[in-house]
């Protein structure tokens, strides 16, 4: 239950500062990369049968390997857009590290779940 509530406060968390980088610099571009975060465990659940083991085993398949080409590039997507976005002067410095730091608040919590899936005592 501890874990549960732990990973639940990191999401929201990672959430709350993808928020507030819109919100502080008054530019909702940032936004964009939140989608991303929608798009990263769709593979897992379309693919993987709802399981985080196939990322890290050597077997795999068509799906499989389709599976963690598309987790692959929604992550480096979730790290370029707020990249392009600057580049472009749509957002500010600022936005962008706040992206960057909810980013890794975000895989440090799938990390943490992958991590919590992996032991039978759930």
């Amino acid at each position: 239950m501890c874990r549960l509530a732990g990973l639940a406060f990191m999401f929201s968390s990672s959430i709350l500062l993808q928020i507030l980088a819109c919100a502080i610099y008054g530019n909702w571009w940032p936004m964009l990369s939140a989608l991303m975060y929608v798009v990263v465990p769709m593979p897992c659940l379309f693919f993987g049968g709802g399981s985080t083991q196939f990322l890290t085993s050597r077997d795999g398949g068509g799906w499989i390997d389709a599976a963690k080409f598309l987790t692959g590039a929604s992550t480096v997507g979730s790290l370029a857009i707020p990249i392009i976005l600057r580049h472009a002067q749509m957002i500010e410095t600022g936005a962008m590290l706040i992206e960057f730091t909810s980013f890794f608040i975000f895989i440090c919590t799938v990390m943490c779940f992958h991590r919590a899936s992996l032991d039978d005592d759930w």
